[in-house]
């Protein structure tokens, strides 16, 4: 009889799931007699009554690495932890169903899962694990913020969208003698705004490690203007936060989803220049899920396809509760708990920052 190997994409979708999953079904039919199963939209397959269940061949996965998204859907919302449910009032509330999900585990006879997803979907596989779930975690996201993995898959590719957006931006700006803000993705750190800052020569750079006073960002603009140039670029990203100043959000109600949803650091960046008596005329851009979706460049399919073949191995293994990690030049295994204890946050002393710096971009501190 098979072993039953489970997979699960969770949380926003990202340039390079459908590579994992491509790696883990061809790895699994070499030298092995694997059947994998899809759960459909993370782990409500599992949990829904009937459950969403795919198999996974060779077939079916073949030539899907060049694909964006995930062919076995996502969602960050719900989950065995909190499942929404409706109650007879109208109002939404929800349960924990982990124990079911472990006893449909059973049921089905599936002997290991590998969850793909970011800190969120890898809290959640730490979970499981403590309940004694055989569970693999395969590190995802465009953020770039979960530790103990130099890089994640996606983060390059979504890197790739912003330098083209600010390489775009540029030209417009200049023609326009304008100041144009781009308002890129990231959550609480600031990877992507930094990496594309530099790649695409922005002027000024504000990230959620350093917090930024509008009279730094006004000088910089202004030192650009007096050098001759009659625009100026701006890379912000979405957990920018000013001196004595919060993070720019909104609240989202959807049940079993995050309360809190990031977005409008642009707009309120923009305001505040004009506030301060900025009189060049300026435009945002939010990039938005832009940055989320598309083809996986070189570099993140081939980081999906390592991290899809080690995370098979480390099932032959049994080394359960421990997550794929990228350390350069090599692909290893690292415990959950220790890659969620930490968001991988931007370090302000590091050679990257100090690169920004030395090419001139403001941090506006």
């Amino acid at each position: 009889m098979k072993k039953r190997l489970l997979i699960a994409t969770g949380g926003g979708d990202c340039p390079g799931l459908n590579a994992v999953i491509r790696a883990i079904v061809k790895r699994a039919s070499i030298e092995h007699n694997w059947e994998i199963l899809g759960s459909i939209d993370a782990f409500d397959g599992i949990l829904r009554d009937p459950m969403h269940l795919v198999e996974l061949t060779p077939d079916k996965v073949a030539g899907i690495h060049v694909q964006g998204g995930t062919i076995i859907g996502t969602t960050n919302k719900g989950g065995p932890f909190a499942w929404p449910v409706k109650n007879s009032d109208g109002s939404w509330t929800t349960v924990d169903r982990s124990q079911d999900f472990m006893n449909r585990l059973g049921y089905q006879g599936i002997e290991a899962v590998i969850n793909i997803g970011g800190d969120g979907s890898q809290r959640i596989s730490q979970q499981l694990f403590e309940l004694g779930c055989p569970i693999i975690g395969v590190p995802k996201t465009i953020d770039n913020d979960l530790s103990d993995t130099d890089f994640t898959f996606g983060f390059q590719t979504a890197v790739d969208v912003a330098t083209d957006a600010v390489d775009k931006l540029v030209t417009t700006a200049a023609s326009h003698h304008r100041i144009l803000i781009l308002e890129v993705m990231g959550r609480y750190a600031g990877w992507i705004a930094l990496h594309a800052s530099i790649a695409g020569g922005a002027e000024v750079c504000l990230i959620p490690e350093v917090p930024y006073s509008i009279e730094k960002v006004m000088q910089a603009i202004q030192q650009r203007i007096d050098n001759g140039r009659g625009f100026a670029n701006i890379v912000i990203a979405e957990g920018a936060i000013p001196l004595d100043g919060n993070l720019c959000f909104s609240e989202n109600d959807e049940p079993g989803a995050m309360k809190i949803k990031l977005g409008g650091a642009g707009i309120r960046l923009s305001h505040e220049l004009k506030t301060a008596g900025c009189t060049i005329d300026i435009r945002e851009t939010i990039l938005g899920h832009l940055q989320r979706g598309g083809r996986p460049n070189a570099f993140d399919r081939i980081l999906a396809s390592q991290f899809g073949v080690k995370a098979f191995e480390m099932v032959l293994e049994g080394k359960w509760g421990h997550m794929v990690a990228y350390r350069h030049p090599n692909i290893v295994a690292v415990p959950i708990v220790d890659a969620i204890q930490a968001y991988n946050l931007v370090d302000i002393n590091s050679d990257l920052v100090k690169t920004a710096r030395g090419l001139g971009i403001s941090l506006g501190d």
